[in-house]
């Protein structure tokens, strides 16, 4: 039965992220829900294993997405 309901139930979408030390270039991957914590960890686009221990192109940030309050408040008029 557990089955049949996780093939409605959504799953979060997966989003890829590097780390990347003082000089900008990729230490290590991770693909997870959330952002992971500590520093350095950067969203990108998609993950390939030929940045590491290179640069990570402008090209493959994801630019930070804006965090919204579960609480809304109306705008004043």
């Amino acid at each position: 039965m557990h089955f049949l309901w996780s093939l409605f139930t959504r799953k979060p979408a997966l989003r890829q992220f590097a780390l990347l030390d003082v000089q900008g270039r990729c230490q290590a991957f991770k693909e997870c829900s959330q952002p992971p914590v500590g520093d350095g960890w950067v969203e990108i686009e998609e993950i390939r294993l030929s940045w590491m221990h290179r640069p990570l192109p402008a090209s493959a940030r994801i630019s930070p997405r804006a965090t919204q309050s579960p609480h809304h408040q109306p705008l004043a008029a």
